[in-house]
Formats: C-alpha cells, sequence, structure tokens
C-alpha cells in the first residue's frame, strides 16, 4: 500500500501542475473549457491506476490471520526456505501452502477448539507433506462417531447393555456392543495398541471404551464429540481389570483349551470374554487372529481386551476384514498415521509443553533432525559404542556434517545452513557428548548444528504424570522433525516416525558392545513393527511364515520375527 500512496501523491502533483497552466492562458474560457477535459481525462485514468494497483496489493498482500480464516477450517501456512514456520518476517521466496485444520477431512468440526488446541492447531506445526485421506476412511469416521454418541457412556443403550451385564446373563438383543480397552504397559505400546484397539471396533462395529488408568485424561483430548470415550469409574468389572490374566476364568484363549466352545448347543455364552493379547499369549489365545473365532466373538457384547502388541498388521490377514481394510487404507503404510493423527490429540498442557519447545528451539532452524535413542544395554551409560552408532548413522546418510580439525571454515556466502538436532533419551550423557562435538569443533560444510534435548528422566517412570506428559511431548516434537533415527524395538520412536508421516533411519540392535556395521538402515514404511505376532494358518491348522503371504505384510527390520505393513513392492 505505500507504493500505491506514492503514486498517489504523484498523480495528484501532476493535476496541480496542470491547473497552474490554465491559469495564465491568454483565453480563459476556451482554454478552461480544454483544461476541464483534460483534467476529466486525467481523473478517469488516475481510477483506473487506482483499480489496477488496488487488486494487485488485494492479491499479494499477506494471508489474514488465523481467527478470520478459521471459520472455513482452513487456512494459509507460510512456510519459508530460511525462516521457521510461524515468524514474522517474510522473505521473497516465501511459499503459501493451504493448511487444513481437519486434515482434509480427517477430523470432524463438532468441537470447541479452545477446549483442545493441538486438534485444529497442529496442522500448521508440519511442512506440507500431510496425506490426505481416502473418503471411504472419513465417512467410516463419522459413522463411528454417529454410534459412538447413541451407545457411549451412559445413553441409553449403554445403560441397558450394562444392565444385562450385571445379571450375568449372555444376551444376543443387544443394540450396541463394546470392546473395552484395558490401560497397560508403557506409554507408546499404550498408544499403539489403543489404535489397534479402535481399528478393531471399527470393522466389527463396536463402540471403543478406554480404561482411564492413571493419567489417560491427563495426556489425551477426546476424540469423539459430545460423548466420551473414557469407561466410567462405575464401569461393573473394572475392579477386576488388575486380575485378567491368561488365568482368569473368562479368558477367551482358556475356555479354547478347556473346550467349552466345542458343544455350543449345550454352552451357555457369558455374558462377556476377555481376550488377552499379551506379548506372553499362548497358541489358543492367538487363535482371535482366526475367522473362524471371529464368527464366534462377534456374538459377544462385550470384550474386554488387554494388550501390549500393535497388532494391526495380523487384522490384515484376517480374510473376512480384507476388503473393509483395504477401502479404508489403499495406502497400506499410511494405517497409523490417519488413525494417529485422528485419535491422538495431546492435552492443552501437553500442548504448551509441545509448542514452547518448539518456537523456543525448533521453529528457526532450516531443517530439523530427530534423534530417539533407546538403550537395552545392561549397565549405566553412556556407552561409547552407542554414541559411535549415532554419529556414524546421521552422518554416512548425509543428516549430520563432519567436523573439521580447522579452527574456522569459510562457506560460501548463503550455502550454510542452521541444523537443529532434537535428542531424546532417558540419559543426557548421549546430548552432551554430541552438543559438545558441535560447539568446539567448527563443520566442513560451514553449517551451525543446534543440539537440544527436552529432558532427561534417568528411568523409565511409566505411571509418574508429568513422565508421561514429558514422553508425549517428546514424542510429538519427534514427528515436527524433518528427518529422524530412531532405535530398534523401540515403540516411542515407532509413534513419533508415524505421526509425523517419516520413514526413518533405524539403528540396528547393538550386540556385545559393538557398534554395527552398517549402524543403521532406512525403514521400508512408517508404519510400526507388531513384535509377537501369531505364525499360524487358519485353515490349514498349522504353523506358517505369516510375513511371506501377502505383499503389504512384511517382517520388521529392527525385528526378524516382527510384521509391519508396507505398500507395494516399492519400499521392501
Amino acid at each position: 500500500m505505500k507504493r500505491f500512496n506514492k503514486n498517489s501523491e504523484d498523480n495528484h502533483a501532476s493535476i496541480s501542475d496542470f491547473d497552474t497552466h490554465s491559469t495564465v492562458s491568454r483565453d480563459p474560457d476556451r482554454k478552461f473549457g480544454f483544461s476541464s477535459m483534460r483534467a476529466m481525462g486525467i481523473f478517469v485514468v488516475f481510477l483506473m491506476i487506482f483499480s489496477v494497483l488496488f487488486s494487485v496489493s488485494v492479491i499479494l498482500k499477506d494471508p489474514p490471520s488465523d481467527a478470520v480464516l478459521e471459520t472455513s477450517g482452513a487456512r494459509v501456512l507460510r512456510i519459508n526456505s530460511n525462516e521457521a514456520i510461524g515468524t514474522e518476517e517474510k522473505s521473497s521466496d516465501t511459499v503459501d501452502y493451504p493448511v487444513d485444520k481437519l486434515l482434509y477431512g480427517l477430523l470432524t468440526a463438532d468441537f470447541d477448539e479452545s477446549s483442545c488446541l493441538s486438534r485444529y492447531q497442529s496442522a500448521s506445526y508440519r511442512k506440507e507433506r500431510q496425506q490426505k485421506p481416502p473418503s471411504y476412511l472419513i465417512s467410516r469416521l463419522r459413522s463411528y462417531e454417529a454410534l459412538h454418541k447413541r451407545c457411549g457412556p451412559y445413553t441409553e443403550s449403554y445403560n441397558k447393555t450394562v444392565e444385562q451385564l450385571k445379571s450375568g446373563h449372555h444376551s444376543s438383543t443387544t443394540d450396541c456392543s463394546y470392546v473395552v480397552w484395558i490401560s497397560f504397559s508403557g506409554l507408546g505400546n499404550r498408544i499403539l495398541t489403543l489404535a489397534s484397539a479402535f481399528l478393531y471396533a471399527l470393522l466389527t462395529n463396536r463402540v471403543l471404551l478406554v480404561d482411564p488408568g492413571v493419567d489417560m485424561t491427563d495426556l489425551f483430548c477426546e476424540p469423539f464429540p459430545e460423548v466420551s470415550w473414557f469407561l466410567p469409574a462405575d464401569f461393573p468389572l473394572k475392579s477386576q481389570f488388575a486380575s485378567f490374566d491368561q488365568k482368569n476364568p473368562s479368558c477367551y484363549g482358556k475356555m479354547l483349551k478347556h473346550n467349552n466352545f466345542t458343544n455350543q448347543d449345550n454352552f451357555k455364552l457369558p455374558p462377556y470374554l476377555y481376550v488377552h493379547l499379551v506379548h506372553d499369549y499362548d497358541f489358543h489365545d492367538k487363535l482371535f487372529f482366526c475367522d473362524q473365532d471371529q464368527n464366534l466373538l462377534q456374538k459377544m457384547p462385550w470384550l474386554i481386551m488387554k494388550t501390549d502388541n500393535y497388532f494391526i498388521p495380523s487384522l490384515f490377514l484376517i480374510p473376512s476384514f480384507d476388503h473393509e481394510l483395504s477401502k479404508l487404507f489403499p495406502n497400506k503404510d499410511l494405517v497409523f498415521h490417519f488413525l494417529g493423527r485422528y485419535l491422538f490429540h495431546p492435552t492443552n498442557k501437553v500442548w504448551g509443553l509441545i509448542t514452547r519447545y518448539y518456537k523456543s528451539y525448533l521453529a528457526n532452524a532450516d531443517e530439523k533432525i530427530g534423534i530417539q535413542i533407546r538403550v537395552f544395554d545392561v549397565g549405566t551409560g553412556p556407552f561409547q559404542h552407542v554414541l559411535d552408532q549415532i554419529l556414524a548413522c546421521a552422518i554416512k546418510e548425509n543428516l549430520l556434517p563432519e567436523i573439521s580439525n580447522e579452527e574456522a571454515i569459510i562457506s560460501p556466502s548463503g550455502t550454510s545452513k542452521s541444523k537443529a538436532v532434537l535428542m531424546t533419551s532417558l540419559s543426557s550423557g548421549y546430548f552432551e557428548k554430541i552438543r559438545d562435538m558441535y560447539w568446539e569443533h567448527p563443520t566442513v560444510t560451514g553449517d551451525v548444528i543446534g543440539i537440544y534435548q527436552p529432558s532427561h528422566e534417568e528411568y523409565q517412570q511409566t505411571h509418574k504424570q508429568m513422565h508421561n506428559q514429558k514422553a508425549l511431548a517428546e514424542m510429538y516434537l519427534l514427528s515436527l522433525t524433518d528427518v529422524l533415527i530412531t532405535s530398534s524395538w523401540s515403540t516411542f520412536g515407532y509413534v513419533a516416525q508415524s505421526l509425523g508421516g517419516l520413514r526413518p533411519w533405524i539403528l540396528y540392535k547393538p550386540e556385545n558392545a559393538k557398534a554395527p556395521d552398517p549402524p543403521c538402515r532406512r525403514a521400508m514404511s512408517m508404519e510400526p513393527c507388531f513384535h509377537a505376532p501369531p505364525f499360524y494358518d487358519c485353515k490349514a491348522k498349522k504353523g506358517i511364515d505369516t510375513g511371506a503371504l501377502v505383499p503389504h505384510v512384511r517382517h520388521c527390520e529392527d525385528m526378524s520375527w516382527g510384521l509391519k505393513l508396507v505398500h507395494g513392492h516399492d519400499q521392501i
């Protein structure tokens, strides 16, 4: 608009000069008419110039604030190759990308934004690598939300089904069926298993109810509008959750082992069944993944589930689910990415931890690199072989530059970059050594490397509220990086890579206190690994390699017996 004001002043000056000449004319009347026509012409030209400049200014002006655009569900994310998302200063190479706060329809707009800031703000913290969810998945999620609203806690259907549960009698006439997820294991496992339980609920038209445990309400917002997904405190079986294991009389695997279902004509179905899908589950528990058993389980109004496994890959091997899963997820390596972005929205307290750290340490970097370290060695770290492996991977894959012994490196003007490295580990030792290395020595490229670590809790404290809030914040921060290095077997890393839509470099698990060579490899897909899958052909009733049955289910890079989803042969 400054340019327009200047042009306006110039035009006014021209008109003034013209009027001055007209006053010294020898034929005032004649000249006045001529002058009026010229003045009118100039005025018309002036209006034309004004309209053009105004149009250009509207097109080129900065995008309006979030408050204006958020009513439409979309806004503009401005990303500069030399600046961070959300900074004030703009430069000539700024590019505008549309950002949809509803993630292209994945999320519903039926929430008060202030109650869960992360739900609609998270899109603006990610570069334009958002994947568009399939329209069929969006449709099924809206249908599930309607089901949850009709059957969720304290609805008429829920109350009726709970009364039947209390009676101790099985009923096949219930309006709604449920799967109850028991809060169990560490935070990474809980996130992965909860996504697995939700997909199972979606496939079997059940309502998912979540045992809040000690801290789930402090970590995550409600994902479904109007009706909570948290199991009510007065649920009749809640006090028994701690005793649910393979020896429980209601355990499905135990009942199969004792042939309780052999003669179904004389066997009276119980009001609920417990399915044990924990890593120590046995042959009979694993029959959960057979079609014949799913037919029986479908008759149960209540399934109580305990698991520490991301069991989604094996759902893709159940024939009756295959068609529906193909429509829900045409791209097989985006399953947890979509489910995670839909279900897991950090509470405002956790979101504050995330955004404050991001803006303080990561936002202004040209490139953000995540390094997630999980060490399974016994003893007190940091371990030199682990440090050597991390650096070997980062430098070999050109994620970090080598250091120079020269006193200073003069890089060509404008070629150096700033790189922010976000490290997460229970120990501060690896962070301190890498930070000091890049502080004490210049890089051969002239790049400036900043090393940051939000916390170092020293040991895992699964049931401490602030410990888990920090852990969730760090998973989320890792998901906001541009490239990622993760540790083998770590569910912490699985969550970060899948939420961020990142195919990480996976550090091989060290053996005999030696750094592996090669130190790492690129993951086939961003999907997590199912650590304890069944190896059984339900039809042939014999053992089989379940990682070789279909092209989209393969063995994991970091755990040779595990299973993970991939998309096509190009990633194998």
